[in-house]
């Protein structure tokens, strides 16, 4: 027969076994809780990363153009587009082997008129600081080369620049020969800054690598004296641009392609 005093201890050991697995079982729910919450605030971060990532890629980068996003997820606001329709037509294709021959004037006075869907933008051009940059212009332009082509780069953010002049418009295209640098010193360029309506060649970083694609400056942008400048827009050419970069760029992150659809209708050189 159990007596009184072991029956007391019985039941003390039974009631601290309980309380354990009480609070073992505390623990394990605990351990749950904090696992599907750290879960969660990893998918957060990470999503929060690859946003951060996405968003700083560059226009020109092909990578993400044709990513999905959710409705709900948050998403730069577009302006409305200030532009008309394209004209019809298509780009050329056309390529040559080397730059060509030289046939401007170098002592005359050449303009190129843009003809884009947004206005048109005329620009003097310095045929004699820059005559190999002119002249392949003068060229590209009677093939209209330049014709139907997207301005397909915009930035709003340390430099201030509308990019155009690839046929394939997403920044990889060219004419199939490279142009020298000119012009480099050119007095307009002070404190290493491209002044508000300059007009430069765009290149790959490497020397002497210039093509066919250009950059207008709408605001005075902090660049080193590495693209020849080879113009300057009107007055009348100013206000189209800034038009265009008040509808900015459909990534949000300051690079990106303009929400305005700038389209070239027409390119046009000529000698005054």
């Amino acid at each position: 027969m159990v007596s009184q005093e072991q029956r007391r201890r019985q039941l003390a050991r039974e009631k601290f076994l309980r309380q354990q697995q009480r609070r073992t079982s505390a623990r394990r729910k605990a351990r749950m809780r904090n696992a599907v919450i750290a879960s969660v605030l990893g998918v957060v971060v990470v999503g929060s990363v690859a946003l951060y990532t996405t968003g700083a890629l560059k226009g020109d980068d092909k990578a993400n153009a044709n990513a999905e996003v959710s409705p709900s997820a948050s998403a730069p606001s577009k302006a409305p587009d200030p532009c008309e329709k394209p004209a019809e037509g298509k780009v050329t294709s056309q390529t040559w082997k080397k730059e060509p021959a030289m046939t401007i004037d170098k002592s005359a006075k050449y303009t190129m008129k843009l003809a884009t869907t947004c206005g048109d933008i005329d620009i003097d051009l310095k045929a004699s600081a820059a005559p190999h940059t002119v002249n392949s212009f003068s060229f590209l332009a009677g093939k209209g080369y330049f014709d139907h082509t997207k301005c397909h780069r915009l930035t709003t953010n340390g430099i201030y620049v509308l990019q155009c002049g690839d046929p394939t418009g997403q920044g990889t295209g060219g004419p199939g020969y490279t142009i020298p640098d000119e012009n480099l010193k050119d007095e307009s360029l002070k404190g290493n800054t491209y002044p508000k309506g300059t007009v430069a060649m765009a290149n790959t970083g490497q020397k002497d690598s210039g093509g066919s694609q250009f950059f207008l400056v709408y605001e005075d942008s902090k660049l080193p004296p590495s693209y020849t400048p080879f113009g300057t827009v009107s007055e009348s050419g100013m206000k189209v641009l800034q038009k265009i970069a008040k509808a900015g760029e459909s990534t949000g992150a300051g690079d990106g392609a303009p929400n305005a659809t700038v389209v070239i209708d027409k390119a046009t050189v000529t000698k005054s």
